[in-house]
């Protein structure tokens, strides 16, 4: 059977324009994962697992965390965030943070599959979806156990396979996450979406939670076209990208690239964390994570530091 899915071998490219220039550019590969074909690409890759462990491991609940036992800090979700609503019943109930993630870990009760979590998403913002679409995600499963991911992307396609509709998972380095929609109406061109919409989330120390966030998806196919910049009003001081050329995802492949590009997260995060030491040289401007909660909103999986 072929799949759906498959890799990409990318290029990650950041030019920060303001207040101070920095600029890098660097060589990772990331998964395109149809939804539907998680098992059976468990079952054609040796080195890829699904929710237990392998070098590859893609676990469903890394992924659009919702529920109160996650989402226990209410002041990180945004007024119409529909989280909200349980998160304020399980306090009021008493829960307290260390029972609710105690339950999480033991409830009896098995989590909906995470297509089945993205349709309610969708639906909860007004956006219907017939399941017998495709859902595919650009993502980084677990390498040896770690994830890191500053982004993965739905894909949604009605049953014709036409594209839908997007959704952009932004993380951070405190593993919280945050979900923007890219609507129907944001589809542009047949396979392009963009949308500029306001940040409100705590992605770097080096950049404000009042700026906007320039989405420009290609639908993936033979290439990988991804921009995401920053805007400050009309201004843009930080353009990202991601680009790629599609290759299959074999056991022979991924091999080649587990090689060219060993433990990828780690590579991820040990950047992240070497280019934030280059721009505190550079002092450019830092802010804590605690200087603006009311600007975190939308917050899934809210860390509990406060700093």
């Amino acid at each position: 059977m072929e799949l759906n899915s498959c890799l990409y071998e990318c290029s990650v490219m950041h030019h920060r324009l303001a207040p101070k220039e920095h600029h890098f550019e660097h060589r990772i590969f990331m998964f395109y994962l149809d939804l539907d074909e998680l098992d059976a690409v468990a079952e054609k890759v040796f080195f890829f697992s699904r929710n237990r462990g392998n070098l590859y491991s893609f676990r469903d609940d890394d992924h659009e965390p919702l529920g109160p036992k996650l989402n226990h800090r209410p002041e990180l979700l945004g007024p119409d965030d529909p989280s909200r609503e349980r998160t304020f019943d399980a306090l009021e109930m008493g829960e307290s943070d260390d029972r609710a993630a105690e339950e999480s870990r033991t409830s009896p009760i098995p989590r909906e599959p995470l297509k089945s979590r993205i349709i309610h998403f969708l639906e909860r913002n007004g956006v219907t979806f017939d399941p017998r679409g495709r859902i595919m995600l650009l993502t980084l499963p677990r390498v040896g156990g770690y994830i890191f991911n500053p982004i993965s992307i739905f894909f949604c396609f009605d049953p014709e396979g036409t594209p839908l509709c997007s959704v952009a998972e932004v993380g951070n380095t405190f593993r919280e996450i945050k979900l923007f929609l890219l609507r129907p109406e944001d589809r542009h061109q047949p396979d392009c979406f963009h949308k500029i919409t306001p940040k409100h989330f705590y992605v770097s120390p080096f950049s404000s939670l009042d700026l906007n966030f320039d989405f420009t998806f290609r639908v993936p196919g033979d290439r990988l076209d991804i921009r995401i910049d920053d805007r400050d009003g009309g201004e843009r001081i930080l353009l990202s990208t991601l680009s790629g050329r599609r290759a299959a995802l074999t056991n022979s492949r991924l091999l080649w690239l587990t090689l060219k590009c060993p433990l990828v997260t780690l590579k991820v995060i040990s950047l992240i964390h070497w280019h934030a030491f280059r721009l505190w040289l550079k002092r450019v401007p830092f802010h804590r994570k605690a200087e603006n909660l009311p600007l975190q909103t939308g917050v899934r999986r809210p860390h509990l530091a406060t700093k």
